[in-house]
């Protein structure tokens, strides 16, 4: 049987670094009874800036979520000129997944999310193709078709915008979406929008990369997972993982190993986002443990 834990607090930040910083969040947590069970720090001193994820039980604390935020904003985040994110582990967040005609990371997520590996709601699936519909409903999730041509793209994405309203949609994840989402759409999910790309970045352009990298003769190939922004391909790097090749790995053998390693970079990136371990800074992340 699982063990039941209790709901816990948990605060991501960043500040300019300077002296008694873990001292005073940790008091802080101590002064209202609070037990910790997780804290991971870092201070990047190029930049002399100060980050740390930390995470309490509530059971036994003595302010009530409505007044823990106002409580630490007023003595820790305010005098420390801090930027910060609190989160309850009980708020599960919603996620929705774009594919197009590529199944194999969208049945690795779903594999995983019935599984109870990804602690989140996905309460549909959009695609530009009806290749997978049939997947998805095996899953028991909605399924909305949304054809998208140059023609109908600026109409196509309000429509999306307007159906992950109504489902009170969280973040996206991108699951091998063949289609660029446009600047406007982006705005509406800052740091919430995951991407899983086909290489490093930047690596082999076009569409055949690994028809490419064969070309090449390159001995590794890999996978790319970032948080989407305006920038094509450019946004904060989450997670990345490579597998060795040689000689002997024919083209379809590198797309094989490719998707492998797709599979496995954008669901720990997934992961780590649900989890509510990443904070980003200056268009990189810090992913803590």
């Amino acid at each position: 049987m699982e063990k039941h834990h209790s709901e816990t607090v948990i605060i991501r930040m960043h500040c300019p670094d300077q002296r008694g910083i873990v001292a005073r969040i940790t008091d802080f947590i101590y002064r209202n009874n609070g037990n910790i069970v997780a804290l991971d720090q870092h201070t990047d001193r190029d930049e002399k800036r100060f980050f740390m994820r930390v995470e309490w039980e509530l059971d036994g604390f003595s302010l009530t979520k409505e007044q823990i935020s106002p409580a630490f904003e007023h003595s820790i985040a305010i005098p420390c000129k801090m930027k910060w994110k609190l989160n309850f582990s009980e708020q599960i967040p919603k996620m929705a997944l774009f594919v197009s005609k590529m199944s194999h990371c969208l049945y690795d997520l779903l594999a995983r999310h019935q599984g109870g590996e990804i602690k989140a709601e996905i309460p549909l699936v959009v695609s530009n193709h009806k290749d997978l519909e049939d997947v998805v409903k095996k899953f028991g999730i909605k399924f909305v078709h949304i054809p998208i041509t140059a023609e109908n793209k600026v109409e196509q994405e309000k429509k999306e915008l307007e159906i992950l309203k109504e489902h009170n949609v969280d973040f996206i994840v991108l699951a091998r979406y063949m289609q660029v989402l446009s600047a406007d759409f982006v705005t509406h999910y800052p740091e919430r929008i995951i991407n899983i790309h086909h290489s490093f970045l930047p690596a082999f352009v076009g569409a055949k990369p690994y028809h490419a990298a064969h070309a090449r003769g390159v001995k590794i190939i890999g996978a790319t997972s970032h948080y989407v922004t305006s920038e094509l391909d450019g946004g904060p790097i989450i997670d990345q993982g490579i597998s060795r090749i040689s000689h002997h790995d024919s083209v379809d053998r590198l797309i094989q190993k490719g998707r492998d390693i797709e599979k496995i970079v954008l669901s720990r990136a997934v992961k780590a986002h649900v989890d509510r371990k990443t904070l980003i800074y200056k268009n990189r992340t810090v992913i803590f443990n």
